[in-house]
């Protein structure tokens, strides 16, 4: 019997012995006012052969092609003794090491003055870290914990936050590749303020790592306004994500030099924008972080198969992005609204914009939801050089899910009084959110089925989602007492701006379907004046087209690479439409307006 536990105390003390091996990561930042930091990495216990490192392609919560590896140089990769070791590059974002001795380590330096969630950022201020864009891997370690410490400008006040597991000092641990893949930091002189939700085993730190160049008042004002966000968003799932480490930071960085993004993470999110708080940054931000909480359930747990593992060489592939980020689109909006901080009837207004992106483009002809979910690769930050017709072939999957959101909820709601998206998103997270099993588009008509029954489920899928027809907002607005008001203003539909010289320029690719379209005109074509009248500026522009009744046809005269030329254009209505309340609305209407906008108990 003695000598069994001592076998069972040697296997476990073998198995802790392996669970104990790391991979570790030093970053310092002695050359940060050129936007430089310094990476070491060691591998040990690496099997003998060829061992692939890498930089990743893409990012956790992208889905377009980054190519990070551009910004790496002065590698120098060695054995455990420091010995130079065989280094081969078959791709640019990867380097294959042969004649190690099991261990590699790993020097070399990168480049990052982009401030946002996709890139890193360093300089004077602050270091912005972005993983996938600052740190080289061996994908074959991916299951491997993780530890790194960050070397901070002490002379700068940096302080570190991030969700990396704090080990002690500025070091930090994640359990995998993926985890650590995921986690941002940001390593600055911020604020940083939290509070407590939930209770018992489930109660977790909200917290808000701020740098900004305003007052500690002012960051504790904004985030008076997360919490009341993060508070309503809870209403909609009826409990809180299982946070690790029992906690989920906002790491936000409002400084001049950043750009403006977004960008979710498993227990965190990284928020930017170049405005102060004191700037109209306290209304221009609000709606980002109360997108990126409403991810916290959306995306990060009730996730996507076709983003099941993410993928870190090639871009991801996924139906599903109308819901994913469409649905939280929707919540973004619904959420300030319902937290009071913006009134319902700017909610109702801010329809406006997004009802005319979604469903006046002539895009609607090309691809439905799941397809436009699909261009997520060629959009997403993605870029390229030659011009692109996506004014004709393109509906953001942002702004598209958003409308089948509230066309969604809308539906629900107008089928029975007890129906509505809340409980429909409550269900799907305790099927596919709280157990983290990654659904299918499949999944999820099974369940749009079973919470409001078979024929509403076939009818909504088979039109708005394999399909791309339009939902009856005349009749979904009206049980709200909202209408589509039109403007039938006259218009040609190209979109104009006005040079220096007093010269109308169309400034974009003619939509289809426009008279300006179908009149021949194109970007670039400079106007010379509609029916033998001629403007200076668009003011003027504006007054002359008024002054044609919808259905004329009259002379344009324009001129192309520098030659005159003449055309024809039947003088249109403008489609565009305002989302408006009803002047005398009735008593049920208005309720269930209510119901809908106000905060859920």
């Amino acid at each position: 019997m003695r000598y069994f536990s001592l076998i069972i105390l040697l296997f476990f003390t073998i198995q802790s012995g392996f669970t104990q091996i790391k991979n570790k990561y030093s970053i310092s930042f002695d050359n940060a006012e050129h936007h430089e930091a310094n990476v070491t990495a060691t591998f040990t216990n690496l099997e003998r052969g060829t061992v692939s490192l890498k930089m990743s392609r893409t990012s956790p919560g992208r889905y377009a092609l980054h190519e990070f590896a551009k910004n790496v140089y002065n590698v120098r990769i060695t054995d455990s003794k420091g010995k130079d070791v065989t280094v081969t590059r078959p791709t640019l974002h990867q380097w294959d090491v042969t004649g190690h001795d099991g261990t590699i380590n790993v020097y070399y330096t990168v480049f990052g003055d982009r401030g946002d969630g996709t890139y890193s950022q360093i300089d004077e201020t602050h270091a912005l870290i972005n993983n996938p864009a600052t740190f080289m891997y061996i994908s074959s370690l991916k299951d491997r914990p993780i530890e790194i410490l960050y070397v901070t400008r002490g002379d700068l006040g940096w302080k570190t936050a991030t969700q990396l597991i704090p080990q002690g000092g500025n070091s930090f641990k994640a359990p995998n590749l993926q985890y650590f893949m995921d986690s941002p930091a940001l390593l600055s002189n911020h604020v940083v303020k939290e509070y407590k939700v939930g209770s018992g085993d489930k109660e977790y730190k909200i917290k808000m790592a701020l740098q900004h160049n305003g007052t500690d008042q002012e960051a504790s004002a904004f985030f008076d306004q997360v919490k009341k966000i993060v508070d309503e968003e809870k209403k909609v799932f009826g409990d809180y994500p299982s946070f690790e480490n029992n906690e989920y930071t906002f790491l936000a960085c409002f400084m001049p030099q950043v750009s403006r993004d977004g960008m979710e993470h498993r227990n965190s999110t990284v928020i930017t924008n170049p405005r102060s708080i004191a700037d109209g940054g306290m209304r221009d931000n609000i709606g980002t972080f109360a997108h990126e909480f409403f991810h916290a359930w959306n995306v990060e747990r009730i996730r996507p198969l076709s983003l099941e593992p993410f993928d870190f060489d090639k871009a991801n592939l996924s139906d599903e992005l109308w819901f994913a980020e469409g649905i939280t689109s929707y919540y973004t909006t619904l959420s300030l609204c319902r937290a009071g901080i913006i009134s319902q009837e700017e909610y109702i207004a801010n329809l406006t914009r997004t009802y005319n992106e979604v469903w006046n483009s002539p895009a609607l002809q090309y691809y439905n939801p799941r397809e436009m979910s699909r261009q997520a690769p060629f959009v997403d930050a993605a870029t390229s050089v030659d011009p692109v017709n996506r004014g004709n072939t393109y509906i953001s999957y942002y702004s598209y899910g958003n409308m089948l959101g509230l066309a969604l909820d809308l539906s629900l709601r107008g089928e029975k009084d007890d129906l509505n998206l809340d409980d429909f998103m409550k269900l799907f997270w305790t099927k596919y959110g709280k157990t983290e099993i990654p659904y299918t588009m499949d999944n999820l008509f099974i369940t749009l089925r079973e919470y409001a029954g078979s024929s509403f489920a076939d009818n909504f899928f088979s039109k708005y989602i394999n399909d791309s027809e339009v939902p009856d907002f005349k009749k979904l607005f009206g049980n709200m007492a909202i209408y589509l008001k039109s403007e039938k203003d006259p218009y040609i539909g190209a979109e104009i701006e006005f040079t220096k010289n007093g010269l109308a320029r169309i400034s974009d690719y003619t939509k289809q379907g426009t008279p300006a379209y179908e009149a021949g005109l194109e970007k670039e074509d400079i106007i010379i004046s509609i029916g033998n009248k001629s403007f200076s500026d668009l003011e003027q522009y504006h007054e002359v087209v008024n002054k044609n009744k919808p259905g004329k046809k009259v002379v344009l005269n324009y001129k192309r690479n520098g030659k005159d030329r003449t055309t024809f254009v039947k003088i249109g209505e403008n489609p565009e439409v305002i989302v408006t309340e009803y002047s005398k609305p009735n008593e049920k209407a208005l309720q269930r307006r209510k119901d809908w906008l106000s905060s859920k108990k």
